[in-house]
């Protein structure tokens, strides 16, 4: 049956069939589906098998995609240009589902061609090729950066959100302790006041020297400290100290026993004892909460210059790297991801090297993610270092079911992922494999089984200009491109 002159016509319009001759274009028209679309039809939805390439005719497709549960518009195909005239062709070639949804806005005209279709069309349309493929390129690399910005977006979330719950201990630390010292001062300038008054010098030199003495202890069970409490608060009872469960915490956390409180008392006239013990314990948890106001901002201090390690704030663009730092801040970032996690370490011993810190980083943060992920949140990850030869390897290890067969063959492969729709965009270890090989000069594959998975990562420890390395697994070879994948019996 002859193809209607108006399909032929409106063929020659889409610029992805211009080359084609009168044989090529009556194939292209007589194999294509017509489809008319109204306002919301769906030409295929986020998870669904890809099963269809779609040339655009007239009207307009938007594209979306879920993330973080909500829907997302990734992209408004009108027709006027080359890059928005067809869709479908990427998950065609990747054997892959559909990584998004595409839907009419108002009325809208498409060809479709079924897989089968679809590459015959690449065999028996060269033309169709020479238009396809800059598009598609264009289209992963767009992916890619977005993935990258995505990912940049997901790390600085986690960066607050971790930032904000780990700053909350020592934050409401420093405000009790400095509201606390604000309370204790004028009580304490009191107790000076009247000991002061009281005393006279050999008193105040025994004193000074005890307080110097009494230093705060190793912390005990809490059985222990309120026994060690209850003791003192009984020898102060003894000798008629109205304040004497105020006084005894104080003094037990600092070590004063009752033999030492007899030394003490043994040197104090009995009218001045209470003056002295009380302006000594007032000192005493002075310094206490000094000490704790000073330890909360020194923690506080830590955790930002460890975020600093994280994120790599300066942005030196390469310089020489300790592993398990970056490792260490990659797990200080993910610590309330990793809250039903067991981390193990096991770090080897390794020289600096240079590197992309922070592109590094995220590769430690994907690897660790899809492990946490793959074990549902609970079980063991083993993150271990250690040198082979010229090269550094890092290696993570998970206790989850493992990645399936059919899926492991194309684990670093764009638009590859077992999670579930919307939570992944299949480009995380494809990013990854290019910061470890094109980055760095290095290589990485997996090895997998029914609850063990690892991921390893060789980095040359010294490497040429431009990212290559100086060897691949074996000093003096070329560091290999293509990931190892192996499926463990």
């Amino acid at each position: 049956m002859p193809v209607p002159a108006w399909v032929t016509e409106r063929l020659c319009g889409v610029e992805l069939f211009r080359g084609l001759n009168a044989e090529q274009l009556e194939w292209v028209a007589r194999t294509g589906l017509f489809m008319e679309l109204s306002d919301g039809d769906a030409l295929f939805s986020e998870g669904e098998p890809a099963d269809a390439f779609y040339v655009l005719l007239g009207g307009q497709i938007v594209v979306t995609k879920m993330v973080g549960g909500r829907e997302q518009v990734l992209a408004r195909h009108t027709g006027d240009s080359i890059e928005h005239q067809f869709i479908g062709e990427l998950p065609l070639l990747t054997s892959a589902e559909y990584l998004a949804s595409a839907l009419a806005v108002g009325s809208a005209r498409v060809v479709a061609y079924d897989r089968d279709g679809f590459f015959e069309m690449l065999e028996r349309c060269p033309p169709v090729s020479r238009v396809l493929l800059p598009v598609l390129a264009g289209r992963i690399n767009a992916m890619e950066r977005q993935a990258g910005r995505s990912r940049m977006l997901e790390g600085l979330g986690m960066l607050a959100a971790g930032l904000a719950h780990e700053l909350n201990n020592p934050a409401a630390a420093a405000m009790r302790a400095t509201r606390d010292l604000r309370d204790l001062t004028p009580r304490l300038a009191e107790a000076a006041v009247a000991w002061g008054r009281a005393c006279d010098d050999a008193e105040w030199r025994l004193v000074a020297r005890v307080q110097g003495e009494l230093t705060p202890r190793v912390p005990l069970d809490p059985l222990a400290e309120a026994e060690a409490a209850d003791e003192v608060a009984d020898w102060l009872y003894e000798r008629g100290l109205v304040d004497a469960a105020d006084l005894s915490d104080v003094l037990a956390e600092h070590g004063a026993c009752p033999a030492r409180l007899d030394e003490l008392a043994a040197g104090l006239r009995t009218e001045v004892f209470e003056p002295a013990l009380t302006y000594l314990t007032r000192v005493l948890r002075a310094a206490s909460l000094t000490r704790d106001a000073a330890e909360a901002g020194r923690r506080v201090v830590e955790l930002v210059g460890r975020t600093s390690a994280y994120a790599n704030l300066d942005r030196a663009p390469e310089r020489e790297v300790d592993l398990r730092e970056g490792l260490e801040a990659t797990l200080a970032l993910m610590a309330p991801k990793l809250r039903g996690v067991r981390v193990r370490r096991d770090y080897a011993d390794l020289p600096d090297m240079k590197a992309f810190p922070s592109e590094l980083n995220q590769v430690w943060t994907n690897l660790i993610d899809n492990a946490v992920d793959a074990m549902n949140g609970e079980g063991e990850l083993a993150i271990s270092t250690r040198r082979e030869g010229g090269h550094a390897v890092v290696e993570f290890r998970d206790d989850g079911p493992g990645i399936p067969g059919d899926v492991l063959p194309t684990v670093f492969q764009p638009f590859t992922t077992t999670k579930e729709l919307g939570k992944g965009t299949g480009l995380g270890l494809h990013v990854s494999m290019d910061i470890v090989a094109q980055r760095h000069g290095g290589t990485m594959e997996v090895t997998t089984r029914p609850g063990e998975t690892r991921f390893v990562v060789r980095l040359p420890l010294s490497r040429l200009p431009g990212g290559s390395g100086t060897g691949g697994p074996e000093d003096g070879a070329p560091a290999a491109r293509t990931p190892g994948a192996q499926l463990s019996e």
